[in-house]
């Protein structure tokens, strides 16, 4: 369906994607830090989730409004930033020690893949980026044009999954090595809120 080479391109440009440190991963360390290996590895999910979603709206083609509604683009964009924004004053004011699951004073499982899910929905950037990238590895004429792209997309996805979910497990395992020390603790969660900041402020700050 996919040409192969184009395909063999595509893996090529995917993993270095993936591999370098973005606003996503950087998401995921924070949350692997603050809750441990298993609430790294569920933030890397609910962006991988929220990548299958992308995935599908640039297959049918919904990605295209945000070059005809430049205002939707805004508005995802500040929503996203809010909502940043807040998990940031959430881990600032955490001064408990690290948690790994439902009731503790980090993040639990369930909320860490929901965040993961609408902080990525909600970052319009990703949208643009399967418009303007995964075209590049579609060949027309082979025709199936949406199911090229639906493949490029889940291609992605998995990669991503790979590489986050890596990053996550390996964060987590270093702050339970740290998580003895309450003020360990204490610079974990500050570090997660500045990352969450700094990550709102670029959403915000930078153009498309």
């Amino acid at each position: 369906m996919v040409d192969s080479s184009l395909y063999a391109a595509f893996l090529v440009a995917a993993l270095a994607l993936c591999v370098t440190p973005g606003p996503d991963m950087m998401f995921i360390v924070a949350m692997g830090g603050r809750g441990g290996p298993a609430v790294g590895v569920m933030a890397a999910l609910g962006v991988a989730g929220a990548m299958c979603v992308h995935a599908v709206a640039a297959t049918l083609g919904l990605s295209a409004l945000f070059t005809a509604l430049p205002a939707l683009y805004h508005v995802l964009r500040w929503a996203g930033a809010a909502y940043l924004l807040y998990l940031a004053v959430k881990a600032f004011r955490d001064r408990g020690p690290l948690g790994s699951g439902e009731g503790s004073a980090g993040p639990g499982y369930r909320r860490a893949f929901w965040q993961g899910a609408v902080i990525n929905l909600l970052n319009p950037k990703v949208i643009l980026f399967n418009v303007a990238f995964l075209p590049q590895f579609v060949d027309p004429g082979r025709g199936q044009v949406p199911a090229q792209l639906l493949t490029l997309g889940i291609t992605i996805v998995v990669i991503g999954l790979c590489v986050d979910g890596t990053v996550g497990l390996l964060s987590g395992r270093l702050a339970l090595l740290l998580r003895r020390s309450r003020r360990v603790a204490r610079g974990l969660n500050i570090f997660s809120g500045t990352v969450f900041t700094g990550l709102a402020i670029r959403l915000v700050a930078s153009p498309r």
